[in-house]
């Protein structure tokens, strides 16, 4: 019996297919949100370059890119944060869906096995996975509004 050597060459191979695989998954899921989440930033982008403080700073002559860098951006980013930790729980949904119809083993596909075979135990660990996830991805959101606005803080 022979066996075959992973080289280099056969490794980069290996790793352009599983690029290809993954990219009509991830295009479904990313380019299902883009759009809204790039409207939402750009509505808030402009309510905030509208308030008293950023036409305040403006006169006092403080240079455009800091305006937009520290003033605008930072308060335009806490709404989108909340919606970015809002939209990661329909990627956790969504990703059960996609895993389905692009045959992508992964939870969600299991998870659909799960129920079809009535795993219960298997059920209930493909569910706590997907909430320790939820509540990892809320925690990351309430982190970011601490890093991102220093007047927000919890005890």
């Amino acid at each position: 019996m022979r066996y075959r050597c992973l080289d280099a060459d056969r490794l980069q191979r290996l790793q352009l297919d599983a690029l290809r695989n993954l990219a009509q998954p991830a295009l479904t899921l990313g380019g299902y949100v883009s759009g809204v989440l790039g409207r939402f930033l750009r509505a808030s982008l402009i309510g905030e370059a509208r308030a008293d403080y950023v036409r305040t700073a403006r006169a006092k002559g403080v240079p455009e890119k800091r305006i937009v860098g520290l003033h605008i951006m930072r308060n335009a980013l806490l709404p989108f944060v909340t919606i970015v930790g809002l939209m990661m729980a329909h990627f956790i949904g969504g990703a059960v869906v996609t895993e389905a119809v692009f045959t992508y083993p992964g939870l969600g596909r299991l998870l659909i096995q799960a129920i079809t075979t009535r795993d219960y135990p298997l059920i209930q660990g493909c569910i706590l996975v997907i909430l320790i996830a939820y509540m990892l991805i809320n925690l990351a959101v309430d982190m970011l509004y601490a890093w991102i606005d220093p007047r927000i803080e919890y005890r």
